[in-house]
């Protein structure tokens, strides 16, 4: 899997009106350009709330706005207050939120005078440590409806239009248009899937907020049967519990005319999709993995979506061939020795007649973070060695993860076929060492 994380899709046991404008130009420009962050295929902005800058996941398959954790921004104010339920992917039932109206929010020169926020209560839903950045919400449907959105993956910027004039030769001549359909305020397109020999058509979800490359769900047409070559595995965290399912290859993946040859899908398990609501004849989602392999622009207004090839259209599928799923949980200090050198004048010697000069060191302290095991794969190589979830990692191949980010370890554990991994990880206070061999499973 390309993002061992919690991947949303969000549905609300409430009624909803859909009534608030959206984001409009605040500024004469005819452009707003705001640069992201790409972690793990998944797109990060800064978003201003109510006068304070909070960081939030680009999601095309969420409804609403969603706020999670504020434990770094506790000064936030929001506005008309109530309690709902929110429901969504998982196998467990719905949870307490809130519902916040009124509330203005800013991007760059985009505004928002009245927008509503929902609010997860549950702390344990918080994927910051999974990221290893900060995210306090999730935008989706109100930031796409008004405008049309460039996402260009290649220089890591979004591009808003406020129309098509200054674009439009742009399209005819470097895109491909690929017809939408904006159904409860999500994108979705058709696609050729050939799996298990069998071609068919597809409606897919365009899922920014996904990070595979492609979920098909079992069962909801015959001809979708989980390939024989597969393993089981723990496919993310939605609002209503754990996903599992199945991971393989499929021969191909066709959106127009761009074809994708042995994509790498993955396959929830009907328990896990009992709760969601999907439009009609729905087969799966599109992530960011496929997404992340073109420069993508949505018009909603005339339901197009204009596809081009970016750099990373021929990178091979990648997954997570050890098993491991990492997260941070909790900082701590950590001190690095730092060696200076002492100057002394041309005159100064020592007792023993020797020109002066040393060589002292000095220590500083930083925040760095605690990365543990938080899932293990049965069956994977990293188990069958002995690793154990709750293991606190402390090197991978002898070098120590307080120098790494989150992303640099996953995808370390994307390692290719034969390459060897030595962890050393700390267990109930014993520093324990594991070594093994990277193994291909699809």
């Amino acid at each position: 899997m390309n993002l061992r994380i919690i991947i949303i899709f969000l549905f609300f046991a409430c009624q909803n009106g859909f009534a608030q404008d959206g984001f409009r130009f605040d500024t004469d420009k005819n452009k707003v350009v705001i640069p992201f962050k790409l972690i793990n295929n998944l797109i990060f902005i800064p978003i201003n709330v109510n006068g304070v800058e909070l960081n939030f996941l680009l999601d095309s398959g969420v409804e609403e706005t969603i706020l999670l954790s504020l434990e770094d921004k506790t000064e936030v104010s929001l506005n008309n207050v109530e309690k709902i339920k929110l429901k969504g992917l998982g196998a467990n039932e719905a949870i307490e939120g809130l519902k916040s109206s009124g509330n203005i929010l800013k991007i760059n020169e985009l505004k928002d005078f009245n927008h509503e926020l929902y609010i997860v209560l549950d702390q344990d839903f918080n994927f910051s440590s999974h990221v290893g950045i900060p995210v306090n919400g999730i935008i989706g449907y109100h930031f796409f409806k008004n405008q049309i959105v460039e996402v260009n993956y290649d220089r890591k910027k979004i591009f808003v239009y406020k129309d098509k004039t200054n674009i439009s030769n742009k399209l005819a001549s470097k895109f491909q248009v690929i017809p939408m359909q904006i159904q409860k305020q999500k994108p979705y397109c058709n696609s050729i899937v050939t799996i298990n020999d069998n071609k068919l058509e597809a409606k897919v979800l365009l899922d920014l907020g996904n990070s595979d490359a492609l979920w098909l769900f079992q069962d909801v047409n015959p001809l979708i049967k989980v390939p024989k070559r597969n393993f089981e595995d723990y496919l993310g965290k939605g609002f209503s519990g754990e996903i599992h399912g199945n991971r393989a290859k499929i021969e191909t993946l066709k959106i127009g005319n761009f074809e994708f040859k042995k994509p790498i899908v993955a396959m929830p398990d009907t328990i896990s999709v009992k709760s969601v609501n999907m439009v009609q004849d729905r087969v799966g989602s599109i992530g960011g993995e496929i997404m992340k392999r073109f420069t993508a622009i949505f018009d909603y207004q005339e339901s197009k979506l204009y596809l081009k090839k970016s750099g990373k259209f021929g990178e091979p599928f990648q997954y997570n061939r050890c098993g491991i799923e990492i997260a941070s949980s909790g900082m701590q200090w950590v001190s690095e020795t730092i060696k200076f050198q002492t100057t002394y004048q041309d005159n100064t010697f020592d007792a023993s007649g020797n020109k002066a000069g040393s060589a002292n060191f000095k220590y500083k302290f930083e925040l760095k973070p605690i990365y543990e095991i938080t899932n293990i794969r049965k069956n994977s190589p990293a188990i069958e060695v002995g690793l154990q979830k709750g293991d606190i990692l402390k090197t991978i191949n002898y070098h120590s993860v307080n120098s790494m980010s989150l992303s640099e370890i996953n995808n370390l554990l994307k390692s290719e076929e034969g390459k060897w991994l030595n962890f050393e990880v700390e267990r109930n206070g014993q520093n324990l060492n594991f070594r093994f061999q990277i193994k291909e499973l699809l």
